[in-house]
């Protein structure tokens, strides 16, 4: 059943992405003037195709992996001569920034209103209280204790752990102060406590950057009776079982699952023994634990886990907003996962980030899949975040890509003229290399992942 969801939810998802981006190319150059030819969502071979009065033939290709829309050019071959007013290259220089840019901007509208939908629906999120403080950790040297709730982050106020863990994630890398306002459980009094960070996680692959303060945050007590299993997982490969209640990890009492997880996160790739029960008798099971992340962001990965435990109602807090300010709440989240996702890419460049980070077509059809699981609100906030990725590279100044055809119209409305055709190839090759090599890059990173 997850390898249907996986196939229907990248589906789904590209399908929208695609065709709302190239709708909005295709919109806008029919508003001045351009003839399109072809509407394509896929390449390859089509599988359906049809025409509409004005000549634009609408194709869904065989491969799902992009789209694109044609226009009438002189550049690409002969134009009869009653047409040449709406041949994309007869147009002025705004008319095609604004054609090229149409595409991106539909991402970014695609997100907002899928934000917007979110907001409206709300959402039930889990109160940021912390459960435990890692001695000796940064959070305990700032002064963070145990049953303190997280309000706010760098100023920026938190409902849930989501939102604390996508402020924390924009200081990876960083060096500087960090400034948490947390209260004490049944009080209304704001207390500031700041953390000194110095390249903070830089080039981490996968950080944890909440556990990575000395945070564990508050959950309720679950037993240690195995309900899932990874079936590539050391848990399964050693034997463990459905219904096994762990007691011990190297002679370590464990009392719940919470205890478990600790235990197993600090030991990435070591061979432990787990004491276990199993049908009223105790017995030991050699595990070798699996290593999740690299450096400092190291952890363990056993491979098992327990059913949901219940949360109790104070714990739990529901958010949700009216018509009106659930627009707000949209522009607000697609500005903030925009500026997020450029920073990130600026991060990569620089070596503070990890580019291992980077996420290619594998990785993106288990989320799609899992996502579509989940639920109609997680999938949505999936397609959100990917529509706004979209729309980001697309914007980079690299030839081949809208922003690479943007810097070359910004040139030439600058020079006033368009820089020769020698030149702009040249600018195409080096991007075609670039983005060739980001692709395959990805594309490591999802096998390395596997």
């Amino acid at each position: 059943m997850s390898a249907l969801y996986m196939i229907v939810g990248t589906l789904v998802a590209l399908g929208v992405l695609v065709t709302f981006h190239e709708f909005g190319h295709f919109w806008v150059a029919r508003r001045c003037g351009v003839k399109v030819l072809r509407f394509s969502v896929g390449f390859g071979s089509p599988l359906l195709r049809w025409s509409d009065r004005q000549g634009t033939e609408f194709v869904i290709a065989a491969i799902p992996l992009g789209g694109y829309v044609k226009m009438l050019d002189e550049r690409e071959g002969d134009v009869p001569e009653s047409l040449l007013d709406n041949a994309f290259n007869r147009k002025s220089v705004r008319q095609r920034f604004a054609i090229v840019s149409a595409g991106p901007l539909a991402n970014f509208m695609l997100a907002l209103l899928f934000f917007w939908l979110l907001a409206m629906l709300g959402s039930e999120q889990v109160r940021p209280v912390i459960g435990a403080v890692e001695r000796g950790s940064l959070a305990a040297q700032a002064g963070l204790v145990a049953d303190q709730e997280i309000v706010a982050v760098n100023g920026k106020p938190v409902a849930g752990w989501g939102e604390v863990n996508l402020q924390l994630v924009r200081r990876l890398g960083e060096s500087g102060h960090l400034d948490l306002t947390v209260r004490e459980l049944g009080s209304s009094q704001d207390l500031h406590r700041q953390i000194a960070l110095r390249e903070w996680l830089r080039g981490v692959e996968e950080p944890d950057p909440i556990g990575a303060l000395g945070i564990r945050p508050w959950r309720p007590q679950v037993a240690p009776i195995i309900a899932q299993l990874d079936p590539d997982g050391p848990a399964q490969a050693a034997g463990i079982r459905l219904g096994d209640r762990l007691l011990s990890l190297n002679q370590r009492p464990l009392g719940d699952w919470q205890q478990v997880i600790e235990e197993v996160q600090r030991l990435p790739g070591a061979a432990v023994v787990l004491t276990v029960e199993r049908s009223g008798q105790q017995r030991e099971v050699a595990v070798t634990l699996a290593e999740r992340g690299e450096g400092a962001g190291a952890r363990g990965y056993l491979g098992a886990g327990v059913a949901a435990g219940d949360w109790p109602v104070e714990m739990l807090r529901e958010v949700s907003f009216g018509p009106v300010e659930a627009v707000g709440e949209g522009l607000k989240r697609t500005w903030a996962m925009s500026l997020l996702t450029l920073d990130s890419l600026k991060k990569m460049l620089f070596g503070e980030l990890s580019v291992k980070n980077l996420s290619g077509p594998i990785t993106i059809a288990k989320v799609a899949g899992a996502s579509a699981q989940s639920g109609l609100g997680d999938f949505l906030n999936f397609l959100a975040y990917l529509s706004i990725s979209l729309g980001v590279l697309n914007l980079l100044p690299i030839p081949v890509l809208d922003g690479g055809h943007l810097l070359f119209y910004l040139i030439e409305w600058a020079r006033g003229r368009p820089l020769s055709e020698r030149v702009q190839g040249w600018g195409v090759q080096i991007g075609i290399s670039l983005v060739v090599g980001v692709m395959l890059l990805a594309l490591v990173n999802d096998i390395g992942r596997l």
